[in-house]
C-alpha cells in the first residue's frame, strides 16, 4: 500500500510545485518505509506536475515510488494484484510488474487493457511524457482512497487530504470508481479551463450505453472551468465482475423457496452444494489475502527473525459477528500454523445511565453481603466498574467468538485484543488525527464508523487471550482483514428488511443492486484513508471479484430469505457457511453495526441521526 499524490499546475511557468508539510505528513503515515518526490515542468505546454509517492512495503523488493522505466514513464501505483491476466511471483513487485506492462502500451485501448486485467484493489496515477498524458483511476469497487480537489489552475489528485489545507475553502471531492480517467495536457483549451476525457466500465455483455446514462453515475458535479466529457473512441475498461442476477421467483411460487432454518436450508443438496461452493471461493480470497505480503520464504532466514515468529501479520476487524467469526476460521486456513493472528475489538466507555444502574445494582449485592465482605467489594468496585465500562455488545459477543475459534483450532495462538476508547481520547484523536482523514465525508454514520475503525485498526490494546493474564499490546500486523461487502451483497441491512416488506423481491435486487454500486463513495474510501492511516492496509476478502461474481450469479433468495426472522434470514447463506465451518453460536447472531456493536453511537449526543452533518466534524475542519 502506498500514498500518492500528483499535483498538476496548469500555468506557463517553469517553477517546480512544493508539497506542504501537512501533506506529506499525511501521506508518509500510509507509506512509511520509503518516500520520493519527483516533478515535470514543461514550459512550451505551460504545465508543471509534482508526484509524490510514500511506500508501505508488503511483498517483493522495495522500489521507491513514483517508478520511472527507460522512455520516462512514471507510475503511482496504490495497489494489490491478487489475480487477473497480470501474474505477480512471490519475489516480484507489483508496481514494476505493472509498470513494465504500461510500457508496452503504444494507444490508450493498450492501457484500459492492462487494467481490465487486474484483480484486486488499486488506485493509479500514471504519467506518459510520449504524448503528455495524465491517466488516473480507481478500481471497479473504489477499495483504495483517491481525492481531487480542484483550484483553478491546480489539479490536486491524492489519497487523503491534510488536515489543514492551505486551500480549506475549496472542498475535496472522493474521484468517483466508475471508470478511468486522461487528461491530455497537449490538447488543454486555456490555462484556465481543464478537460478530464472518461473511460467508464463496462460488462462484456452490455451494449453500448446512452452517454447520459453514464453521466448519472457521477455523484459530485466538477466546478465550471472543469469539464468531464465521455471519450469519444467509445473505448472501455471492462468490468471485473459478471452482472447480478436480477431474477424474481413467478409469482405465487415465493413460499417454495424459503428454507424456515439454517438446518433446513442445508438439508436440501443443491443449496449445500451452493454452500460449499461459496466456502471455497471466499477461502481462496482470504487465502490471497493473508499470503500476499512479506514473510520469510527460505528456511536459512527465519534464524535471524526469531524475535518476531512470535508476533501477527494479520488481524481481523472482529466483533464476534457471522463477518469477522467466518474470516477468522478461514484465515485459520492458511496463515502459518506458528503465527498468530490478532483479533481487534473495539470498545467504547460508556458512562450513561445504564452504567448507573449496573453500578448501583452491583452496590445492592454489596450490602447484602456478610460484613466480612463489605471491604473487599468496597476496594474491587472500581475494577468491576472499569470492566462494565467497556462491557459493549461486541466485547461480549467478541469474547465468545474466541471461545469458538480456540475450540476449532486450539492449537494456533488467537490474539484477542481489548481496544478501550474513552470519551477523552476520542475527542482528542478525532480533533488531531481523523477528522481530515474522513473529509469528503462528514456525516454523523462516517464520524461513527471512521473513529471505531481508526481505533480498532491502530490495534493498542491489553490482550486478555489468557484470562485472567491480561497484558499490554500493540498489534504489528501489517493487513488488516475487514467484512464489509458481507451485509451490502446478502441483505445483511435492516433496510434490505422494509424494501422487501415493501416491494418483494423484485425491490430487493434493486436495492442490493444500488449497493454494490455505491460502496466506493458511502464506505470503502473512508475505511482506505482510516486505516491506512496506521501504516497497515484494508483487505476485503467479502469484495474480490470472483467471490462478488459467485454471489451475483445466484437469485437472490438463495443468499437470504427475510420472511425469517433475524439472525436467521439476513445473509442466510453465509450463516449456513458458518455452520459448516463448525461455528455454530454466530451462525444465529443478529447483525449489529460497529457504531451499536461497540457504543460509540451517540456516545457525545443521544439526539443526532446517523444523515446528520456531524458538528464534532464540521468544527474540527473549521478549526
Amino acid at each position: 500500500m502506498c500514498g500518492i499524490c500528483c499535483v498538476l499546475v496548469l500555468a506557463p511557468r517553469d517553477v517546480p510545485v512544493i508539497l506542504g508539510e501537512e501533506v506529506l505528513e499525511s501521506l508518509q503515515r500510509r507509506g512509511p518505509d520509503c518516500s520520493q518526490q519527483l516533478s515535470r515542468v514543461v514550459p512550451e505546454l505551460g504545465y508543471n506536475c509534482c508526484f509524490s509517492g510514500h511506500v508501505l512495503h508488503m511483498r517483493g523488493c522495495l522500489n521507491p515510488q513514483p517508478m520511472e522505466d527507460a522512455q520516462g514513464n512514471l507510475l503511482l501505483w496504490n495497489g494489490e494484484v491478487f489475480g487477473g491476466g497480470i501474474e505477480i511471483k512471490p519475489e516480484d513487485n507489483d508496481t514494476r510488474v505493472i509498470l513494465q506492462h504500461l510500457s508496452l502500451c503504444n494507444n490508450e485501448e493498450a492501457i484500459l487493457s492492462v487494467f481490465s486485467s487486474i484483480r484486486g484493489p488499486w488506485t493509479f496515477i500514471y504519467y506518459q511524457p510520449s504524448t503528455h498524458c495524465l491517466w488516473f483511476g480507481r478500481d471497479y469497487f473504489g477499495r483504495r482512497s483517491l481525492l481531487w480537489q480542484f483550484n483553478n489552475p491546480c489539479l490536486t489528485l491524492v489519497s487523503v487530504s491534510a488536515s489543514h489545507s492551505t486551500c480549506a475553502s475549496v472542498p475535496w471531492h472522493e474521484v468517483p470508481a466508475c471508470g478511468l480517467y486522461k487528461i491530455d495536457l497537449q490538447k488543454q483549451p486555456t490555462a484556465s479551463s481543464l478537460a478530464i476525457t472518461w473511460y467508464p466500465w463496462r460488462h462484456i455483455s452490455n451494449e453500448y450505453d446512452s452517454a447520459s446514462h453514464l453521466e448519472a453515475q457521477f455523484t459530485e458535479e466538477p466546478p465550471n472551468f472543469v469539464s468531464v466529457l465521455l471519450n469519444e473512441s467509445k473505448l472501455f475498461p471492462t468490468a471485473p465482475i459478471t452482472p447480478m442476477n436480477c431474477s424474481i421467483p413467478d409469482p405465487g411460487t415465493d413460499k417454495k423457496y424459503c428454507a424456515r432454518s439454517i438446518d433446513m436450508y442445508l438439508s436440501e443438496q443443491h443449496r449445500k452444494k451452493i454452500v460449499h461452493q461459496f466456502i471455497d471461493v471466499l477461502s481462496e480470497s482470504v487465502r490471497r489475502r493473508v499470503l500476499f505480503l512479506q514473510r520469510n520464504q527460505n528456511p536459512s532466514d527465519f534464524v535471524g527473525s526469531a524475535v518476531d515468529s512470535d508476533k501477527a501479520k494479520i488481524a481481523i476487524l472482529f466483533s464476534g459477528g457471522v463477518d469477522s467469526m467466518v474470516l477468522s476460521a478461514l484465515a485459520d486456513r492458511h496463515v502459518p500454523p506458528d503465527e498468530p493472528i490478532d483479533l481487534l475489538n473495539v470498545a467504547f466507555e460508556q458512562r450513561e445511565r445504564k452504567m448507573q444502574k449496573i453500578s448501583k445494582k452491583k452496590q445492592k449485592q454489596t450490602n447484602t453481603s456478610g460484613a466480612s465482605e463489605a471491604g473487599t467489594s468496597k476496594n474491587d468496585s472500581g475494577g468491576i466498574e472499569e470492566r462494565t465500562a467497556f462491557n459493549v455488545p461486541d466485547r461480549i459477543t467478541g469474547r465468545s467468538g474466541l471461545k469458538e475459534l480456540q475450540v476449532i483450532n486450539p492449537s494456533r495462538c488467537w490474539n484477542f485484543i481489548e481496544i478501550n476508547v474513552t470519551l477523552e481520547e476520542l475527542k482528542e484523536m478525532r480533533k488531531h488525527r481523523i477528522s481530515h482523514l474522513l473529509q469528503p465525508l462528514d456525516t454523523v454514520l462516517d464520524d461513527s464508523i471512521g473513529c471505531a475503525v481508526w481505533f480498532a485498526a491502530r490495534g493498542i490494546g491489553i490482550n486478555t487471550s489468557n484470562g485472567d493474564r491480561t497484558q499490554p499490546y500493540i498489534s504489528t500486523a501489517k493487513v488488516v482483514l475487514t467484512g464489509i461487502g458481507a451485509d451490502e451483497q446478502l441483505a445483511g441491512y435492516s433496510r434490505h428488511r422494509i424494501c422487501y416488506k415493501m416491494s418483494g423481491f423484485e425491490g430487493l435486487v434493486k436495492e442490493l443492486e444500488m449497493e454494490l454500486g455505491r460502496i466506493s463513495s458511502r464506505n470503502l474510501g473512508r475505511d482506505d484513508r482510516v486505516i491506512g492511516d496506521h501504516g497497515k492496509e484494508a483487505r476485503f476478502p467479502f469484495l474480490d471479484e470472483a467471490v462478488v461474481s459467485f454471489l451475483n450469479s445466484l437469485p437472490v433468495w438463495e443468499k437470504a430469505d427475510l420472511t425469517l426472522a433475524r439472525g436467521i434470514g439476513e445473509k442466510l447463506l453465509l450463516r449456513a457457511a458458518a455452520k459448516e465451518l463448525g461455528l455454530t453460536a454466530c451462525a444465529v447472531l443478529p447483525k449489529r453495526a460497529m457504531q451499536f456493536g461497540s457504543r460509540i453511537s451517540k456516545m457525545e449526543n443521544h439526539k443526532e441521526k446517523a444523515s446528520d452533518k456531524c458538528s464534532r466534524l464540521l468544527q474540527n475542519m473549521v478549526n
